[in-house]
């Protein structure tokens, strides 16, 4: 008996989700008075039903069935009165003006629209509610709370799967029957909306269910924010109604994350039923009517900080609570203990000191755990491999791999549980100071006994720097690069040049804002450092929230303020790490670039002073506007911001830049050119055609012998010759 009913509810369920979807597709095809109160008598119809169904299932005797019968007829009846009446009406005007007379339309269309999607969402709070309510009397699942308490049973009704999975198949249903007046991309992300929907971890309370659902719902939300990032670098201009969408679909995904977490730390899942409802609330306002997802092109993205600064803190939050829920998921006995659990009473001053400390070491906590960086990579990982695909530069694919592999195996792979499972021998690679763990200086108890290890360190980056620049460090083995090199972060970087904060940065020289920035960083770095090792010797005992002021420093500046400034790139810029001179890291590095061989050189000098582009600039995520002059003046380039990420050799339309380091400074020095023979500087047709768009085009010049140039005056160019991202160059 109760595997039949469990069958009729199912069947029920699937027949209600399509009609559903099929009274969505005519509201958005419904344009007359007639078919738009159809479309209303038949969604109140079911609320009714569904009305009288509750009243019985509170009640669920001979009487509590007498009344929601009654309910439910009374209602409907009530319902189809004034139907019939426009239906009457209508056909009295049509056989007044003849059958071809056209239909009246719609006269209040968005009073229309508020009122199909308030019905659709009660139906689905009604339904969630009468069917977990007949299953819990039925034997065949958990029963609705009992008593008045209205928010434990909309709680309980949203996050049954009665209405989580019956809310999928709507969602999905209701984009294919429309999928014809929806451009692909947007189709794509409200299917992959409704699979996200499908695999709720609260949708059933079956053994396993939350552990395999966590990572798959993890998985299509990762795929998700890819291919929004890649579909936003590939259209950069998106329809007003279709950016204002993603902005609104990431925040509630952000609420529904943060409910996630909350539902498997504490098991309360009203955070959860929350965002399941907003979410609703801005699907189907949507879809109803999806000309508004399609129609138009708004401004480029790029030359909107505002939506950007949305759409990637919508994102990060996300991602912070998702990484939060993984972890919690995937290695329970490993990160709850990490989370903050400072108590929240007493005086006010001692609940907001709490309070802080705890939301610092959440974010700090979670940012660096393994599943966090794993999902980050993953997101940030594609997005990198996009780019290697585009690089031209054999050069500059090689390091992407790299830069890629390193981040996989020295950020995910390494520090995590794995890898100890398989070198149980070992060292805990939080014991292990490397360069970024406060430089190891004063390291809280390691340092004294690891000195060695720690000048080996230095010895071997600060070598690797001098040959080759900093960008081993910060375009290969530091998680940034993966960060700010894929295709759509990159892409930022235009913002460098629109910023008015971010163009105090622009140039190689290290103004007055940057030695600021680097100075307090480097004098923060001695005190605590200093701090730290008095107190791993005993002579002092201080703590900054509770932990050693070297873990603190580390924690704030590479798992709390690094991720802010990430976030916030369309006001301060992209790279910002490397551009402000906040990483103490890249400063060290820095001062083992100044006194190397790494620099930028030109093939042909006289190339660069025809050229009116100034692509190479343009395409520098560190906002080195300058180097134009240099490579006009000079032929060359040498500067301790640059790291070699190599976009200008990428962005030169006629492939004159090259990197030289150690190995063409040996070849010099054995009396050999810097290059091969045949490798000038030649035209690239994609470039050609690029700038050619952009009313700049380019004449290919072999050599400075073959033709005469016109000169250009070799002067320094400043952050004023550059135009504004999204305006043509001058």
């Amino acid at each position: 008996m109760a595997g039949y009913v469990l069958g009729v509810l199912a069947a029920l369920a699937v027949a209600m989700a399509y009609l559903t979807a099929t009274l969505v597709r005519w509201t958005a095809e419904s344009r007359s008075r007639t078919r738009s109160a159809t479309v209303l008598f038949l969604l109140a119809m079911m609320a009714e039903m569904l009305a009288g169904g509750l009243y019985y299932t509170r009640n669920p005797d001979a009487g509590g069935l007498v009344v929601g019968l009654w309910v439910s007829g009374g209602a409907m009846a009530a319902t189809a009165l004034p139907l019939f009446a426009l239906l009457a009406g209508e056909a009295r005007r049509r056989a007044q003006e003849g059958r071809g007379a056209p239909a009246r339309p719609i006269q209040r269309e968005r009073s229309f629209l508020v009122a199909v999607v308030g019905l659709v969402l009660v139906n689905e709070l009604l339904m969630g509610l009468v069917f977990t309510a007949a299953a819990g009397l039925a034997g065949t699942g958990p029963s609705l709370p009992a008593g008045p308490a209205w928010g434990g049973l909309l709680v309980a009704a949203v996050n049954s799967p009665w209405f989580l999975l019956t809310m999928a198949a709507e969602m999905a249903a209701s984009t294919l029957l429309l999928r014809s007046r929806l451009p692909r991309a947007v189709a794509t992300v409200l299917l992959l909306q409704g699979a996200i929907m499908a695999l709720s971890p609260p949708a059933l309370a079956v053994p396993g269910w939350a552990a395999v659902t966590v990572p798959a719902s993890s998985l299509l939300m990762i795929v998700l924010i890819i291919y929004l990032l890649e579909h936003l670098y590939r259209h950069p201009q998106l329809p007003p109604g279709f950016a204002r969408y993603l902005v609104e679909l990431l925040g509630a995904y952000a609420v529904m994350m943060a409910g996630l977490f909350l539902w498997l730390g504490t098991g309360d899942g009203s955070l959860f039923a929350i965002s399941v409802v907003l979410e609703m609330v801005i699907f189907f306002p949507a879809i109803v009517r999806p000309e508004r997802l399609a129609d138009g092109r708004g401004p480029a993205w790029l030359d909107r900080p505002n939506w950007t600064f949305s759409l990637l803190a919508s994102i990060f939050v996300a991602e912070l609570f998702m990484g939060a829920a993984l972890d919690l998921a995937l290695e329970p006995s490993v990160y709850p203990a990490g989370f903050p659990a400072l108590g929240l009473s007493g005086p006010v001053g001692v609940v907001v000191l709490h309070a802080i400390s705890n939301g610092f070491w959440f974010v700090a906590t979670v940012t660096a755990s393994t599943w966090f960086l794993a999902m980050m990579g993953a997101e940030m990982g594609v997005l990198a491999a996009l780019k290697l695909r585009e690089s031209r530069h054999r050069e500059n694919r090689i390091r992407l791999g790299a830069m890629i592999a390193s981040y996989a195996a020295f950020l995910v792979f390494y520090p995590s549980i794995y890898f100890a499972a398989i070198a149980p021998g070992a060292p805990d690679p939080r014991a292990v100071p490397v360069l970024g763990w406060s430089m190891g200086l004063g390291s809280f108890p390691v340092a004294p006994t690891v000195f060695g290890a720690i000048a080996l360190t230095y010895v071997i980056t600060g070598v690797l720097a001098a040959l080759f620049g900093r960008r081993v460090v910060c375009s290969v083995f530091c998680s940034a690069p993966l960060m700010y090199q894929g295709t759509t972060i990159d892409a930022m970087k235009a913002f460098n040049r629109s910023s008015p904060a971010a163009r105090h940065y622009l140039s190689s020289r290290l103004g007055r804002l940057y030695s600021v920035t680097n100075g307090l960083t480097m004098g923060a770095l001695v005190v605590v450092t200093t701090a730290s090792y008095l107190d791993a010797t005993g002579r002092l005992h201080l703590t900054i929230l509770g932990a050693d002021p070297s873990v603190f420093f580390f924690a704030l500046s590479f798992s709390v303020l690094w991720y802010l400034m990430f976030v916030a790139i369309p006001y301060v810029g992209d790279y910002s790490c490397v551009r402000m001179g906040y990483c103490y890291t890249g400063t060290i590095v820095q001062a083992f670039q100044k006194v190397g061989v790494f620099k930028l050189k030109v093939r042909d000098r006289d190339v660069c002073r025809a050229c009116t582009t100034l692509d190479c600039a343009q395409g520098c995520p560190i906002g080195l506007v300058d180097m134009p002059g240099h490579f006009r003046t000079t032929g060359e380039f040498r500067s301790s911001k640059c790291c070699g990420v190599g976009e200008c050799i990428e962005a030169c339309p006629y492939d004159n830049l090259y990197i030289s380091d150690i190995r063409h400074w040996v070849r010099r020095r054995r009396g050999r050119p810097d290059l091969p023979a045949g490798s000038g500087p030649r035209a690239r047709p994609d470039l050609q055609r690029a700038a050619a768009r952009r009313g700049a085009p380019l004449a290919f010049v072999p050599s400075s012998d073959a033709i005469p140039l016109p000169m250009v005056p070799a002067t320094t160019d400043g952050p004023a010759s550059l135009p504004r991202a999204g305006s043509p160059p001058s």
